[in-house]
Order: structure tokens, then C-alpha cells, then sequence
């Protein structure tokens, strides 16, 4: 049998994962923050050649299917709005994470990018039921990036899925997780959370990579965002999911703390995240979103 890396060499691995660019980075950080203007998030795709076009070409795509083509990028961000802006540039940024093949969640290609986008959307509807002022697109960000850890913990975990499986089932762990920490030391959250320090994100993005399936030991300050993406997490896996970990873990009750959601309201939101993921997934793919 093949000896498992180390948690150590993990880490390794994850410091070698490239940065993300310019564009990205600023995108992220910028819509993190309640205290800004779109003229702003429109100064930093200005800037970059390669997003202005593939937003241009987004916007005018088949899926959205627009009476008259948006040929300045002024309109192309007021009508996609800065949380498709700032996913757009962190998916052309990071594809080579996003659209791989993740062997060791017996995940196909693209994948990862599929279940991300409908945790978004999932994410963003939820925070519109939070019982206090809950901002949504850094929930449908928050989303976007939560399982980030796993396209680099996959290649340390092939061929173990079903090693995973067999120990939930005889309750020898108790979700996916512990299953993957008693495989390699580390699970895809602390992963994405190393990951997520050396790409400097913002603290509310940092703590949804590292406790949205643990939302309950997340600091006070960024809690109700990391329940939104917990659940959205959730809601994404029941709309749909090729991958061996899809409903291994645990949802937190304590959501309804936070949001007031009937179930009529959380299968509207599952309606929701179906019909905006087939338009916005489109829309990407029609714009060369498929890496």
C-alpha cells in the first residue's frame, strides 16, 4: 500500500499553490468591504484586458439574452453586478483549482466549480431571510470560495473515497472530515484555510473556507455568514452532486438562529439556486468559462 503524504507535506503543497492575480485579489477584497463604490470595482476591471473582454462577452452571451449588446464595461458591471464581477475574476484566475478532475472525491471535471456557484446562489438567498443585516453578495462570494481546500487535498486522498464511506457508515468517524483527517491529518477546510492566508484573503471569506461545516465555532463577528454558506452548502449537495462526499456531513440546526426559513422557503430556495445555476452557468460557459 501506498504511503499517504504527511500533513507537513500538505502544507508543502498548499505554499506552492500560485497566487491569485491582481485583479482578483483586488476584486475580492474590495467587494469584502461594505465602504465602496462600483466606480471602483469598474477602475480595477478597466485595468485588465483579459476580464474586460470575457465580461463583455458574458453579458452578451446566449443565456442572458439582451435586446441590445453592452459594449462598455461601465454597463457590463452594473448589469452583472460586483459578486458575478468578482467570481468571474477569481474563476479565470484560479481555474486550474476549480475545473480539475478531483480524483479523490471520485469528482469529475468541473465539478468542484458546479457545486461552488450553487453554494453561491444558495448562499446569497439565505442571507436574504437573516434576521439581522446580513450582506449577500459577500455571502455569494463566501460561497464561491468555501470548498477551495479540496481541489488540493483530492490528490492526497485518491483512491480513499470509499475508506471514507465505510467508516462513516460503521461510525468510525463521524462525517467526511474526521474521515479525511484520520486519512492525512488534515481536513479540506483547514486545508482551504491554509490556502486561503497565503492568497490574504478577507477575514469573513477566511473563516466561511474554515468553518462552514463547524459554523458554530466561528467568531461572533462573521457567524451568520458562515451559517448562510453551511446551509447553502447543504442545499447545493440535495440540488445536486457527483462527488463521493455529498451529504457527509452535518447540518447545524442553529441556523435558525439566524434566518427566519420555513421549509416552503428553503425548497423555494432550492427552485432558486436550480434556475440561476443553469442561467449563470450558461452564461459562463458560453464566454469560455470551461477550463
Amino acid at each position: 500500500m501506498k504511503q499517504r503524504a504527511s500533513k507537513e507535506e500538505i502544507l508543502a503543497a498548499i505554499r506552492e499553490v500560485p497566487l491569485l492575480s491582481p485583479s482578483a485579489s483586488q476584486l475580492l477584497q474590495l467587494t469584502s468591504s461594505s465602504d465602496h463604490e462600483l466606480s471602483e470595482v469598474i477602475d480595477i476591471v478597466k485595468c485588465d484586458a483579459a476580464l474586460t473582454a470575457r465580461l463583455l462577452k458574458i453579458v452578451n452571451s446566449v443565456a442572458y439574452g439582451l435586446v441590445h449588446q453592452v459594449t462598455t464595461i461601465d454597463r457590463a458591471v452594473g448589469y452583472l453586478g460586483e459578486r458575478m464581477i468578482a467570481s468571474i475574476a477569481l474563476e479565470d484566475s484560479a481555474a486550474a483549482l476549480f475545473h480539475k478532475e478531483l480524483a479523490g472525491y471520485d469528482s469529475p471535471k468541473s465539478e468542484l466549480w458546479n457545486h461552488d456557484l450553487r453554494t453561491a446562489i444558495a448562499s446569497r438567498e439565505i442571507a436574504t431571510y437573516a434576521k439581522q443585516p446580513l450582506n449577500q453578495d459577500l455571502a455569494f462570494t463566501a460561497g464561491i470560495l468555501h470548498a477551495v481546500g479540496k481541489a488540493v487535498l483530492s490528490d492526497f486522498l485518491t483512491q480513499s473515497s470509499n475508506e471514507v464511506l465505510t467508516g462513516i457508515d460503521a461510525d468510525e468517524v463521524s462525517d467526511y472530515l474526521a474521515g479525511e483527517r484520520k486519512l492525512v491529518g488534515i481536513d479540506h477546510t483547514e486545508a482551504g484555510y491554509e490556502l486561503a492566508k497565503n492568497w490574504e484573503l478577507p477575514e469573513p471569506l477566511i473563516a466561511a473556507i474554515r468553518y462552514h461545516h463547524n459554523p458554530a465555532a466561528t467568531p461572533e463577528e462573521h457567524r451568520a455568514l458562515v451559517y448562510a454558506v453551511h446551509l447553502g452548502c447543504i442545499i447545493a449537495m440535495m440540488c445536486g452532486s457527483q462527488a463521493s462526499d455529498a451529504l457527509q456531513y452535518h447540518l447545524d440546526q442553529d441556523y435558525t438562529k439566524y434566518f427566519d426559513l420555513t421549509s416552503e422557503q428553503l425548497t423555494m430556495v432550492m427552485l432558486e439556486v436550480n434556475e440561476r445555476f443553469d442561467t449563470l452557468h450558461n452564461a459562463m460557459t458560453d464566454a469560455g468559462g470551461e477550463h
